[in-house]
């Protein structure tokens, strides 16, 4: 009878603890938690998918680099931030090489600036996104991507 309760104990304790221990290692391939709102990730959604609209649909590269710029400066932990700092910089350039159907009034050198800005962030700051070849593409005519900037 002792047997029997030894080996009932042990068994149960494999089928109690061992998926516990399971469970411990499985976060190591999940990212770090970052608390996002809900209804600043549904709105900053919303706004990537009307600059989206603009930038490919109606050429209106300042109203698409606008609603980027909304985004970025209102949702900084946005999941999808990547794609935003390629599609601002990709419209910063346009404008500055005077495309689309929207005049500006920005000098054509800071909106270049800019759009080295934006893609050099994506490059650096992302660096195992799926639009870094893209913003290394767009990066090649204006310099290169900028240094990484290094905090003191």
């Amino acid at each position: 009878m002792k047997k029997i309760c030894l080996i009932s104990l042990i068994t149960l304790a494999v089928f109690v603890v061992a998926p516990q221990a399971g469970r411990a290692q499985g976060g190591a391939k999940q990212g770090p938690n970052v608390l996002r709102d809900a209804d600043m990730e549904k709105d900053s959604l919303h706004n990537l998918e009307v600059a989206r609209q603009y930038f490919k649909l109606r050429k209106a590269y300042k109203a698409s680099l606008a609603r980027c710029e909304e985004i970025i400066a209102g949702n900084p932990t946005f999941s999808k931030l990547d794609e935003v700092l390629l599609l601002a910089g990709q419209s910063s350039l346009r404008l500055s090489e005077s495309k689309g159907r929207q005049s500006v009034k920005t000098a054509a050198d800071k909106l270049r600036d800019d759009a080295r800005d934006y893609l050099s962030m994506l490059v650096n700051n992302y660096p195992d996104s799926r639009f870094k070849d893209e913003a290394l593409q767009e990066l090649k005519p204006l310099g290169g991507p900028k240094p990484k900037e290094s905090k003191p």
